[in-house]
């Protein structure tokens, strides 16, 4: 009976594992995006929310959240302040990234305007 509980624990295991990497993929953005103001943006679930948000001051560093469990993660949790540029594929903190929305309000973290204006160009062509 041991046995078959390690073989279901193991396999409970496995299919935890692959739903988390089947649903970890990166968001990619669409459409043309326009800048927003990094204040005007909760952090955590990456939307502009269209007025300032709450600061959450860490290492120096201010970022945003909408609420008071969005300012717990963002103090709490490392990963929450990075983002990858979808340019560049590089990693970039959220604090000094150029943030740009597209027209849902969805946003997206470029390490430079220059990146911002890669993504705009590709996109128009």
């Amino acid at each position: 009976m041991t046995a078959m509980r390690q073989k279901i624990a193991l396999l409970l295991t496995l299919a935890v594992v692959l739903a988390t990497v089947a649903f970890a993929e990166e968001v990619k953005p669409s459409g043309i995006l326009t800048k927003v103001e990094t204040k005007t943006v909760c952090m955590i679930n990456e939307q502009a929310m269209g007025k300032d948000q709450i600061p959450v001051e860490v290492e120096g560093k201010t970022y945003y959240g909408c609420c008071e469990m969005c300012k717990k993660a963002l103090a709490a949790d490392a990963s929450k302040r990075v983002a990858t540029d979808p340019v560049s594929g590089k990693q970039i903190d959220k604090a000094t990234a150029v943030i740009a929305a597209q027209e849902d309000g969805r946003v997206f973290y470029f390490e430079n305007e220059e990146n911002l204006a890669k993504w705009n160009a590709k996109v128009k062509k």
